[in-house]
């Protein structure tokens, strides 16, 4: 069985002291000792923003785009029936308001794709509502994550009449 440089260290032996040599600054490096940390060779190599992974959560993604939907006008509200319903409940709750309501996000490595439900205001062109949900979304998600958004699907699930009351549920005790 052979061995193994250790998977949690990038094997590089061009800024790895080779065996007894004096780990000291400078020492082997063609570096004077006291030389200034610009002149030393950089470990590790590369571009730092190259070190490493990151990682976004679908929930990162989903607040982001909820709260750019909410910014178009003529959307009234996100989610559609129980999930409303459920959600005037929560919001009534201190710190209990979720911007990730009738948003649904599933991200990769690179890319992601959304699905919006929302409530648009009678009135309003929901072709035209629709685009500028996308176009602020897309806007806002790439801006801010990175990533490349792939589709932006969008569900009218209701119109908000002028002379609807906000839905809130019965109080159970009187």
């Amino acid at each position: 069985m052979s061995e193994t440089a250790p998977r949690n260290r990038p094997e590089n032996p061009a800024t790895e002291p080779a065996a007894g040599t004096p780990k000291t600054p400078g020492a082997g490096t063609g570096v004077a000792p006291g030389a200034a940390a610009t002149d030393r060779p950089r470990r590790g190599g590369g571009d730092p923003a190259t070190r490493g992974r990151t990682t976004i959560a679908d929930g990162v993604v989903e607040k982001i785009a909820g709260m750019a939907a909410r910014d178009v006008v003529g959307v009234h509200a996100m989610g559609g029936g129980l999930a409303r319903t459920f959600g005037v409940v929560r919001d009534r709750v201190p710190g209990g308001r979720s911007v990730t309501r009738g948003v649904k996000a599933e991200v990769g490595e690179v890319q992601t794709a959304l699905d919006l439900e929302i409530v648009v205001d009678y009135g309003v062109s929901i072709a035209d509502v629709a685009r500028a949900v996308r176009e602020n979304v897309i806007a806002a998600v790439e801006r801010m994550t990175g990533l490349e958004v792939v589709e932006v699907n969008i569900a009218v699930s209701d119109v908000k009449l002028p002379d609807e009351e906000e839905e809130s549920p019965e109080p159970r005790l009187q």
